[in-house]
C-alpha cells in the first residue's frame, strides 16, 4: 500500500500552504499549527527547498481513536505537507488508514477510512485538482 496521498499543484508555494489551511477548515478540521520546517532548518544553518507542515485535527475523530488506544495520540494531529521539489509544488499527507497496521487491536478501521477520505479531499482541494489526478 502506498503510504502517502500526494498531488502536485500549479499554485505557488505560499498559495498552496494557504489552500491547505483553507481546505482543512472547510472540511471540518482545525489547524493546530503551521510549521515552516525550511525556515527552522535555515535558522540552524541547514538550507533546503521550501517545506511546511500544516497540522490538522478533527476533535470527533481524534476522540474516537483515542478511546480505542491512547497511544494513537502519537500519530495525531494529521500532518499535511506542502513542499517544493525540483521546482514543483506538491501537497502530501500520510494515509490515515495506515494507523490500523500500527494499532491492530484497536477497532479504528471505519474511522481511519472516513478520515482518509476527508484528508484526501483536503489535499485534492488544496492542490486545485478537479480531475483527482495524482499526476
Amino acid at each position: 500500500m502506498q503510504i502517502d496521498i500526494t498531488y502536485p499543484t500549479d499554485k505557488s508555494y505560499a498559495a498552496a500552504v494557504q489552500a491547505v489551511v483553507d481546505a482543512a477548515t472547510e472540511n471540518g478540521f482545525k489547524v493546530q499549527f503551521v510549521h515552516d520546517v525550511a525556515a527552522t532548518l535555515a535558522e540552524k544553518g541547514f538550507e533546503r527547498e521550501p517545506l511546511t507542515i500544516v497540522e490538522v485535527c478533527n476533535a470527533k475523530y481524534s476522540s474516537q481513536v483515542l478511546e480505542e488506544d491512547v497511544l494513537i495520540g502519537l500519530m495525531l494531529p494529521c500532518p499535511v505537507m506542502v513542499y517544493e521539489q525540483d521546482g514543483d509544488v506538491l501537497i502530501s499527507a500520510m494515509r490515515p488508514s495506515l494507523m490500523t497496521s500500527f494499532f491492530p487491536d484497536a477497532e479504528i478501521a471505519d474511522v481511519a477510512t472516513e478520515v482518509e477520505a476527508k484528508i484526501t479531499t483536503i489535499v485534492v482541494q488544496a492542490a486545485g485538482r478537479s480531475d483527482g489526478c495524482a499526476c
